[in-house]
């Protein structure tokens, strides 16, 4: 008779193999669990969330997740290393063009602004787990592509703040609230979007979320003739 370790290590040579093969069929199906977990983990949380109501989602077992994935966590983590890596280069590489542009300061935010929104429903709901979860209690912050992902962060937001400084110093935005308060209070907008924003919504989208956003942000921000 097998005992749970026997069992375990099996599994285990299992899934090694079945990653060193990388078969498309193997990578199809893995790539299909992550997408359906992703969702369970924004419904319930990472914490709340289990392998269970993974399993469910998926139609299959619990048992069955352990030939994709050795723990719960390590499939939350591959959320972010397989797929949010890309979308941060994305997006940096996106931004950085917007910013070489010829365009004003405003029109230069708009376009960063609509980046990210259209970013985050077209990778939805991968990039609003990020934002959602704290990752300081995962240990993610300890593995090399976690810093990575931590640096091209602070990266999009540097640029950012440096539109907003470029509109400060050409008169286009008010100069009496700091860069730093402006860049806070445009953020807060954007990732508040992960608890009510979702595609497919009938009445409320990411292009009418963009133009309502810039509106708002741009009839406070704009540097208006006293």
């Amino acid at each position: 008779m097998a005992t749970s370790s026997t069992t375990g290590s099996g599994m285990s040579k299992r899934r090694s193999s079945a990653q060193n093969e990388n078969s498309p069929g193997y990578q199809a199906k893995r790539t299909e669990l992550m997408g359906l977990a992703a969702e369970v983990f924004k419904e319930k949380g990472f914490e709340a969330a289990t392998l269970n109501d993974i399993a469910e989602r998926f139609g299959t077992d619990r048992a069955s997740i352990y030939y994709y994935f050795a723990s719960k966590k390590e499939l939350f983590q591959a959320l972010f290393h397989d797929i949010l890596i890309g979308v941060l280069n994305e997006n940096i590489a996106v931004a950085s063009e917007i910013v070489a542009s010829d365009l004003s300061a405003p029109d230069k935010l708009r376009g960063l602004v609509e980046q990210q929104l259209m970013s985050y429903e077209d990778n939805y709901p991968y990039v609003y787990l990020y934002i959602q979860e704290d990752m300081t209690k995962l240990s993610l912050d300890n593995t090399a592509w976690a810093r990575d992902m931590a640096r091209k962060t602070k990266r999009f937001e540097k640029i950012v703040t440096d539109v907003l400084q470029q509109g400060v110093d050409e008169g286009a935005f008010r100069p009496d609230v700091s860069v730093a308060l402006m860049a806070k209070a445009l953020f807060g907008m954007i990732n508040w979007t992960h608890r009510w924003l979702k595609p497919g919504m009938r009445k409320t989208d990411a292009r009418q979320t963009i133009d309502a956003f810039c509106a708002i942000f741009f009839d406070g921000a704009v540097n208006r003739p006293r």
